[in-house]
């Protein structure tokens, strides 16, 4: 009888991190029945949806290879230290969790083990963006946004400093926590990548025996999670989509933590007006000004007070606005061929999954130096913005730079013509994805390798 081997992951506790381990832990199982996981929840206060995500998957998981522990809460670097340094927050936080993991190896793994010897190796690590982090150590801390291109191995074209990820100029910890992160990528046994070989082979090409080795598993896309979600919302937004025509709405939506400034959502409005374009468009209010606080979805009683007097009666059977949206499914709908994105990469995934072209507009972290991917490197995307930044959890109210309304009724018209060559390259990059991950698919064969490492039997 073969023994089973244990694998124990542990998420940063973030939604964009959590959904695609998910993704990928039920790709490991599938591939090799010996493998069972163990995924410890790391508890956030001011991130109440990972633990309504991961409550939902344990009630609904069938599977006895899999199970979730909730760590013991700990306490929570000040909130107000994520409008200095997001970065340097969840890198305290996350080291301050430290001994509940081990404890919980110990007694929840180790202990179940029929193993009389049993070996913790450097942990494997799943990362969203991978060819950045390992450049990391060749910037210079004193480096700002103004100076000249950067040359980073893993681009093909030289990458303009303002798209790279703000934590690296920040002076208050996000510097020094990138730098240590990048470290930790290099003492890995190896780098897990949500990606694939077709969407990034400049990037892998690129890489030099220093590296330790790199397993492309993805796209690790959620294409059933949000359906499961049944709400009036997620009901009336299906139903007017299924009202409007095949190819003809332009989809706007931001994240979890995407919000703008009221004279930002004016310039949206007045732009997606103008276009004539027919659209869905998915708002959320910002935080206060110099406060902590998450953005939070719009209800229909909002709308008026965040939008041009008028806007919604004179776009009204055209355009539809709302709160939280079910992003999948809205991309995977026959009506949707647009979407105005920030660029976070599971975003970007899913939109090539479904061959939806973006329009790049980023927001924080490394939605930049993704944006600049999407369209400089790969020609996947139409250019809005590369480098608009704004932090999060508090500054946008007085971000100060406006994308004005031209700009964007040139943008959302462009990814909309039906004649643009960016179409029909997403498209094709949409099938290799999905390729991919089938029977002789480059994802695949890594997985495969990935798990016979994990294993030992190369």
């Amino acid at each position: 009888m073969k023994m089973r081997a244990e694998l124990v992951f542990v998420p940063v506790p973030a939604m964009g991190h959590l959904v695609p381990m998910v993704e990928f832990v039920k790709h490991l199982l599938d591939r090799d029945e010996q493998l069972s996981v163990t995924i410890l929840v790391i508890k956030l206060v001011f991130g109440p949806a990972v633990h309504t995500y991961t409550q939902a998957l344990a009630t609904a998981n069938t599977n006895t290879r899999i199970r979730y522990i909730h760590l013991p809460q700990v306490e929570t670097p000040p909130p107000e230290q994520l409008l200095k340094s997001p970065e340097k927050l969840f890198s305290d936080f996350l080291e301050s969790n430290k001994s509940h993991v081990e404890s919980a190896i110990a007694d929840h793994v180790l202990s179940s083990s029929s193993s009389s010897f049993v070996e913790l190796a450097v942990p494997l690590f799943l990362v969203s963006c991978f060819t950045f982090p390992i450049a990391i150590p060749k910037l210079n801390p004193s480096s700002t946004k103004s100076d000249p291109d950067y040359s980073i191995p893993s681009y093909a074209n030289p990458v303009p400093t303002c798209v790279l990820p703000s934590a690296l100029f920040n002076e208050h910890g996000g510097y020094t926590s990138s730098l240590n992160n990048a470290r930790r990528f290099r003492e890995s046994k190896g780098i897990i990548v949500n990606t694939f070989t077709e969407l990034e082979s400049y990037a892998m090409n690129s890489f030099s025996l220093e590296v330790p080795p790199v397993y492309t598993v993805g796209p690790l896309v959620d294409l059933i999670g949000q359906a499961r979600v049944q709400s009036d919302d997620r009901d009336k937004i299906m139903k007017w989509l299924d009202e409007q025509p095949p190819s003809s709405v332009i989809f706007l939506c931001f994240g979890s933590l995407g919000s703008f400034s009221p004279a930002q959502l004016v310039e949206m409005a007045s732009g997606l007006e103008q276009s004539g374009l027919r659209f869905l468009w998915s708002i959320r209010r910002p935080p206060q000004k110099d406060t902590f606080s998450m953005p939070n979805d719009c209800g229909e009683e909002d709308y008026e007070d965040v939008l041009p007097d008028g806007f919604l009666k004179r776009t009204q059977g055209r355009g539809m606005v709302c709160g939280w949206a079910p992003q999948v499914e809205v991309l995977a709908h026959k009506a949707v061929a647009g979407f105005v994105s920030h660029c976070g990469w599971n975003s970007t995934l899913e939109s090539l999954w479904f061959g939806v072209p973006i329009v790049t507009w980023p927001i924080y972290a490394e939605q930049q130096i993704n944006a600049f991917e999407i369209v400089r490197e790969l020609g996947l995307g139409v250019e809005l913005r590369l480098d608009y930044s704004a932090n999060p959890f508090g500054n946008v109210v007085d971000s100060g730079d406006l994308v004005t309304a031209a700009e964007i009724e040139r943008a959302v018209r462009c990814v909309m013509d039906t004649e643009n060559v960016v179409r029909e390259r997403v498209r094709e990059m949409g099938e290799k994805s999905r390729k991919a991950l089938v029977d002789e698919g480059s994802s695949l064969a890594s997985l495969v390798c990935l798990v016979e490492d994990m294993l030992g039997k190369n």
